[in-house]
């Protein structure tokens, strides 16, 4: 079977194409399984995800399509939830969905992965930015309140790359992943990013292996033409890793499926 996870729509103010199409198309390469994971709304960067007000028309538009398509497809409901202390709003926390995915994309409200923000990356100590991010994401691991770990290093995107070896770097926020329970996205955004590799490397891939960290797939689609792409890379990468089944979800419960 076929998984795709994490995927967003056009009321995060920075994707393009409607619910339909973004169906249409998944069902279009063969995915079976897809998931829309909107930006969730807070009270910081409103300009780069679904206000507060379009939460129950969010909602609406993916159990409608779920209904609609459940014969070629099946749909499920979730939010990517930014770990910002202070600024997650516990209605989405407390979500009736199928999972929550947490995500890193701030350092001290300093958004990295942001083209328009790219110039916080002068003058700084490019390792003490990835400590800093994988400290982060270690957190969000802890807090015990999601259940997929987002594009696990996303620091990468602009190909800014520490002199310390990743996997050092990474190895707490890896365990705690694991004793959290958390899955795994391996995340194919970044082959179109500048970094042009999948989030995350191989060497992380292979310490999650390790550490028996179940994995997910995930196109991150901002459009159409993004739904899918790399998806036989991302799991044939997994499989020579040695990885044989992928987690969905089902009301948060995780449920394995052999890809």
């Amino acid at each position: 079977m076929r998984i795709d996870l994490h995927n967003h729509t056009s009321r995060c103010n920075h994707a393009v194409g409607t619910v339909d199409e973004y169906i249409q198309k998944a069902i279009e390469v063969g995915i079976d399984i897809y998931g829309f994971s909107e930006h969730a709304p807070m009270d910081f960067d409103p300009n780069y995800r679904l206000p507060f007000e379009e939460i129950d028309a969010y909602t609406s538009d993916i159990l409608n399509a779920k209904e609609t398509y459940k014969k070629d497809i099946n749909i499920l409901l979730g939010y990517e939830v930014d770990w910002l202390q202070g600024h997650m709003d516990k209605s989405i926390l407390n979500a009736d969905v199928d999972y929550l995915i947490g995500s890193v994309h701030f350092i001290d409200k300093w958004s990295f992965d942001n083209p328009e923000f790219i110039g916080g990356w002068k003058n700084k100590d490019i390792d003490e930015i990835w400590k800093a991010y994988f400290e982060a994401t270690e957190a969000m691991a802890k807090s015990g309140l999601f259940d997929i770990v987002g594009h696990l290093d996303l620091i990468k995107v602009f190909k800014f790359m520490p002199k310390q070896d990743v996997r050092l770097l990474a190895k707490n926020v890896l365990k705690a992943i694991k004793k959290s329970n958390m899955v795994m996205e391996i995340n194919t955004a970044g082959l179109r990013k500048p970094v042009g590799e999948m989030y995350p490397s191989r060497a992380l891939i292979e310490e999650a292996y390790a550490l028996d960290v179940p994995i997910t797939f995930s196109s991150d689609a901002h459009a159409v033409e993004h739904i899918g792409a790399g998806y036989e890379l991302a799991t044939t990468l997994a499989k020579d890793i040695g990885y044989t089944q992928a987690v969905t979800f089902q009301g948060r419960d995780k449920q394995l499926i052999t890809f």
